[in-house]
């Protein structure tokens, strides 16, 4: 008898999951808000099933966590506890790409307890960042050598010739979350010392870094990266930093956005009207909607008239008659919806994936330098990379978890190598590769 995989979601990452597990024969339950995503998804598979469930539904979500052999939540991530705590009553498996937040960490006994793995972090970043660095890290150690410097970088983008618009930047998975992620401050260390970086200050911090392969991109904080020091056991290590990719001018353009407040979610208003310029004027400024726009940015930030951020605003209509698109929200909705609009994907264009590590390893006194990369491009008219390297880690982690491959309990991310060699493996098979350089 086949065993039963319910996935809590329909979103842009979903579908390569769907079709990898299908083809091992498993019992596949979609499970989304949207039952026409779900059923879009499962229509190509005999054994695949779209339910429709609505995530306030905790009954409901009870009767498909005890009917399951595995649940994958790609719930927003709030709700992955919900969903942990339902699984450990039910003693079912359990697997998220998200980041493990405190209180799911705080589960780990009672996963334990239960005899059930909630398998974590298994996406692409985190995930693939994860298992290729880990990779590299007992290498070196088994070598008798010491990591002293660990940077890491990931960043989804349009292919060369899908970066069409001026902003060099396309969405390949929720909009919202990438433009609540830019409000995120972020902690790092370089050099021995800590660096704190507060939420509106996050693009001030960033550099140029060339890719082999690829080409030179712009690097910014992610999150809090000293958190990740015991969780890679680096006892000597004097800078750790994980950063995301973005194009050449990203970065100066997002900051001047985070300084007009459009990362803010604390002020939501009813019935919006009018135009795009007239909600920055009278919303998100509170002027006179009469001003003039354009002035007002160059007097308030020091830009000059020949900006290439005012250029990119003029192109997102920040200056003419465009209609504000939504009638209910706030400054971070208003832009979302604009963003939506005009940096999506077309049919048939690839998106690229770009994850690139930097390691230094000390063998008693003398350096060696090594780089780990991934750089893939999505299937044109197929699979996004955004999709594949999300969605496959996390399948193939399902996959070995029902066939008792892995069989560690409580909450993990995927750090052990019995679970990220075996699942790199497995990706370079369905030609994600990481390509490891020594120096």
């Amino acid at each position: 008898m086949s065993k039963k995989v319910t996935i809590f979601g329909a979103g842009l990452v979903v579908k390569p999951m769907v079709d990898y597990l299908s083809g091992k024969g498993y019992e596949v339950t979609i499970a989304s808000r949207t039952l026409s995503k779900a059923e879009k998804l499962t229509a190509p598979h005999p054994k695949a099933t779209a339910k429709q469930f609505i995530i306030d539904d905790k009954n409901a979500m009870a009767d498909f966590i005890k009917n399951s052999d595995l649940v994958v939540s790609l719930l927003p991530a709030t709700l992955h506890v919900e969903v942990a705590k339902q699984c450990i009553k039910f003693k079912t498996d359990m697997l998220t790409t998200s980041y493990i937040s405190p209180t799911m960490r705080k589960l780990d006994q009672q996963a334990k307890d239960a005899g059930i793995i909630i398998l974590n972090e298994i996406g692409v970043d985190p995930g693939i960042d994860h298992m290729s660095a880990m990779k590299i890290f007992h290498k070196v150690e088994k070598e008798g050598g010491k990591i002293v410097s660990f940077m890491s970088y990931c960043g989804g983008l349009p292919a060369p010739e899908a970066n069409t618009n001026p902003l060099g930047y396309k969405f390949s998975w929720a909009p919202k979350g990438v433009l609540k992620a830019a409000g995120n401050g972020a902690k790092f260390m370089k050099d021995g010392k800590i660096v704190d970086i507060d939420g509106p200050d996050l693009f001030k911090n960033y550099w140029l870094v060339d890719v082999e392969g690829a080409c030179t991109l712009e690097a910014y904080p992610n999150r809090n990266s000293l958190d990740y020091i015991d969780l890679y056991d680096l006892k000597y290590v004097k800078t750790m930093y994980r950063g995301t990719f973005r194009n050449i001018s990203h970065c100066d353009t997002w900051y001047i956005m985070s300084q007009m407040g459009f990362y803010k979610e604390d002020e939501i208003f009813d019935n919006l009207q009018g135009t795009v310029q007239e909600f920055i004027l009278t919303k998100m400024f509170k002027v006179d909607k009469d001003q003039d726009l354009k002035g007002l940015l160059m007097k308030k930030y020091n830009l000059p008239a020949h900006s290439i951020i005012l250029k990119k605003f003029e192109w997102l209509g920040f200056f003419d008659e465009t209609p504000i698109p939504i009638k209910k929200g706030g400054a971070v909705d208003v832009l979302t919806a604009i963003m939506l609009e005009k940096m999506s994907y077309e049919k048939g264009e690839r998106d690229l994936l770009v994850l690139h590590h930097k390691f230094i390893a000390d063998y008693n006194g003398k350096e060696q330098h090594i780089t780990s990369t991934m750089i893939d491009y999505g299937i044109p008219n197929g699979d996004t990379s955004m999709a594949r390297t999300v969605s496959l880690p996390a399948a193939i982690g399902v996959h070995m978890i029902l066939q008792n491959k892995i069989n560690v309990k409580g909450v993990h991310m995927p750090i052990l190598p019995n679970i990220y060699i075996p699942v790199l493996k497995e990706l370079e098979n369905l030609n994600i590769k990481v390509i490891e350089r020594f120096y």
